[in-house]
């Protein structure tokens, strides 16, 4: 009892918060913020840190999966809330389709920019020892004809122009999330039924969100990368407001899913069950 309770209280203060107008309509300059100033904190964080070595699990088990994640879950909470209300697995599907358009593009992109480091890049071998060596950093010496596979299986280093993939899906996570969860505080504000399951897959979706901006902020100050960092933060962004707040406002059609909520809160879940009804009804006399 006491912990279904503290589930509800959580829930309606997170749906609260994320649902509020103020919240959705600047998080991305929130987000914008944290990706150019970021940086500032490796002038205060230690070196020594945990978190300063990229064998960390937290690296290894979610930011190298982090797509994967955030559809797991966001997936999970938008099929069960959209199902709860309307009860039709089209309109699910409907709803669901924009973590694939979503999925899509930055795939697309992630390919894109591969392209771009292999292309504009060169490979360079270190020399370990010698005179050249100055500050700690070996001179790097250029190999003509090496493609990247080549230079990294040979243990040499590759440098091209970069665009930080990392901050670029941590950045278009955080958005997503914001978006998909921002329409649970007005389903409940409508007094849509919401059972343990659904407020759980609710909460495991709003401390994933910490858990990419805890990520974001560990990157940012231990492993600073400016502009690589500020340009994989502009691209997450731009996605973001290509899809939900240019495409998906379109309205849905075969093609265009719609943004999160359309078709499910226009009025009371049950209330519209029972003008289904009444209307079959009259129709049938």
């Amino acid at each position: 009892m006491f912990l279904n309770t503290l589930l509800v209280v959580l829930t309606d203060l997170a749906a609260h918060f994320l649902g509020t107008n103020v919240f959705r309509k600047h998080f991305h300059l929130l987000l914008s913020a944290v990706v150019m100033f970021g940086p500032v904190l490796s002038l205060w964080v230690s070196q020594h840190s945990i978190f300063a070595k990229r064998s960390h699990f937290l690296y290894r088990l979610f930011l190298r999966s982090g797509w994967g994640w955030t559809c797991v879950f966001v997936g999970s909470f938008v099929f069960l809330l959209s199902f709860s209300i309307r009860r039709s697995l089209s309109l699910s599907a409907r709803h669901l389709s924009r973590l694939a358009w979503a999925g899509g593009l930055w795939f697309s992109f992630c390919k894109l920019l591969d392209l771009l480091e292999n292309t504009t890049g060169s490979c360079y071998e270190p020399l370990a020892s010698g005179p050249e060596v100055s500050n700690g950093q070996p001179l790097l010496v250029l190999r003509e004809g090496e493609s990247k596979f080549e230079c990294l299986r040979a243990g040499m280093v590759w440098r091209g122009y970069e665009v930080s993939e990392d901050i670029f899906l941590l950045c278009l996570c955080c958005l997503l999330l914001v978006e998909e969860t921002a329409v649970f505080g007005p389903y409940l504000r409508l007094g849509g039924i919401s059972d343990a399951p659904l407020r759980i897959l609710f909460m495991f979706c709003v401390l994933l969100l910490w858990l990419w901006i805890f990520l974001l902020l560990c990157l940012l100050a231990y492993f600073p990368q400016f502009p690589t960092q500020l340009l994989g933060g502009a691209l997450g962004c731009l996605s973001w407001r290509g899809l939900y707040q240019g495409w998906y406002r379109m309205g849905p059609s075969w093609c265009c899913p719609g943004r999160p909520g359309q078709g499910l809160l226009s009025t009371k879940p049950r209330d519209n069950d029972t003008e289904e009804a009444n209307q079959s009804q009259n129709h049938s006399n």
